[in-house]
């Protein structure tokens, strides 16, 4: 075991014993306790990324790590080859917070993912009788939901796609925010669902027109497709609502979550639906060795009831509502940023309409320079989400940093 003694020496030992799939701002991290991280050389800093909204509930909240401790003392794994006694719990338990009948649980979000077009396409053929292999799912420009070849597959973006094909027949993209190109994709008999995101997180929070989300679902419910709703980054609380769906009171049929379902701690992803959908898929179909694992059902019932608990949802909507004053209030004395927007405590701004700038990385490295931690998405925007617990004094504070930060900048 190496004992890191400086940021330097655990940068250089990721670069050369680890892939290079990521571009990590230079700061080396050893702790976490609320919105706050501390790296190697002690140096605390305010956390406005929050692992890309899975610590929600702040780090290494003392409910959420002592429900992993106690579980972990007892049981961790079993496979899904025996029941124990704790994922039924876990079921029934966002089966009632979330409205639906049945849960699959599998690990990361990507799985959560994968898993949904599994239960969309077998839908598709068991009960709209779509021939074999002709079902079709409608996703959208600029998504983001995962990693693996099939989802990349639904990407627009190059550096998800570039190098990595060939790709997954099955998908239909268009135009995000845009009814009629919904209403003619999903008039296609063979089009077995349409997969979203309410607010499009990656792609520099997107949120679209009101109604969208809305006639989405009346759509989907005309043309007998299953609304397929990516809520990994946008659900639990961090839009100011429960769900971003709840806005606009849609519902879909398949939803999706995962990140703060765990609160941080470890990976928990799953699926919702009613029995009408989840129970096409029958043993042996589709599953996943650490999903459902008797840990994580015991973590997720602790992260959740946080969540409840401590108002997180009703926090993320007012505190969303000061952070987007006070970035306007900056706008109207720079000409650096050009808009702010978002929900809750989900929100970007953009910096300039030059898409491959540095003006956005070189923000964020001064940020940190002066304790506030965020990373910048596509090139010229900055997205901002803190964990959930901050408090109104703290989000000034980090707002101080920001308009300091933005009213000095010099570029290099």
């Amino acid at each position: 075991m190496v004992d890191i003694i400086s940021s330097s020496q655990a940068i250089e030992l990721e670069e050369k014993f680890g892939a290079h799939n990521y571009h990590p701002l230079p700061v080396v991290l050893t702790k976490g306790e609320g919105v706050f991280l501390w790296d190697v050389e002690g140096k605390r800093y305010y956390d406005f990324l929050s692992a890309y909204s899975a610590v929600n509930q702040g780090h290494c909240h003392p409910r959420i790590i002592q429900s992993l401790i106690t579980q972990a003392r007892e049981l961790t794994l079993t496979s899904r080859a025996f029941y124990n006694d704790k994922l039924g719990a876990a079921e029934k338990y966002v089966c009632d917070t979330f409205g639906y009948q049945k849960a699959l649980f599998m690990n990361s979000g990507a799985e959560a993912n994968e898993t949904a077009i599994k239960l969309a396409r077998k839908w598709g053929y068991t009960k709209k009788g779509i021939p074999a292999n002709q079902a079709v799912i409608v996703a959208v420009k600029k998504n983001f939901h995962g990693r693996t070849t099939t989802i990349i597959s639904a990407s627009t973006d190059p550096s998800s796609q570039n190098g990595f094909g060939p790709f997954m027949p099955g998908f239909e993209i268009v135009e995000y925010d845009n009814v009629e190109a919904l209403e003619k994709a999903l008039a296609n008999p063979h089009v077995c669902g349409l997969w979203i995101e309410p607010i499009q997180g990656e792609a520099g929070v997107y949120i679209p027109a009101e109604g969208y989300l809305k006639a989405a679902e009346k759509l989907c419910r005309k043309h007998n497709v299953l609304l397929m709703m990516d809520e990994i980054q946008t659900g639990i609380a961090r839009t100011g609502k429960m769900l971003a769906v709840d806005y606009e009171d849609v519902r879909p049929d398949l939803l999706i979550l995962g990140k703060a379902l765990s609160g941080g701690v470890l990976p928990i992803s799953l699926v919702l639906a009613d029995d009408e959908v989840m129970l096409v898929i029958k043993p042996g179909e589709h599953g996943s060795t650490f999903g459902g694992n008797p840990l994580a059902a015991a973590v997720v019932i602790e992260a959740l009831q946080v969540v409840k608990d401590e108002k997180l949802a009703e926090a993320a909507f007012n505190l969303g509502i000061i952070f987007r004053e006070r970035v306007n209030n900056l706008i109207n004395n720079t000409s650096l940023i050009k808009l702010v927007r978002g929900k809750g405590l989900l929100n970007a701004i953009v910096v300039n309409d030059i898409p491959d700038s540095e003006t956005a990385w070189t923000l964020c490295a001064q940020f940190a320079q002066h304790g506030l931690l965020a990373k910048p998405t596509h090139g010229n925007i900055i997205r901002f989400a803190p964990p959930l617990v901050i408090t109104e004094e703290q989000l000034h504070e980090c707002c101080d940093i920001i308009d300091s930060v933005v009213l000095h900048f010099k570029n290099p």
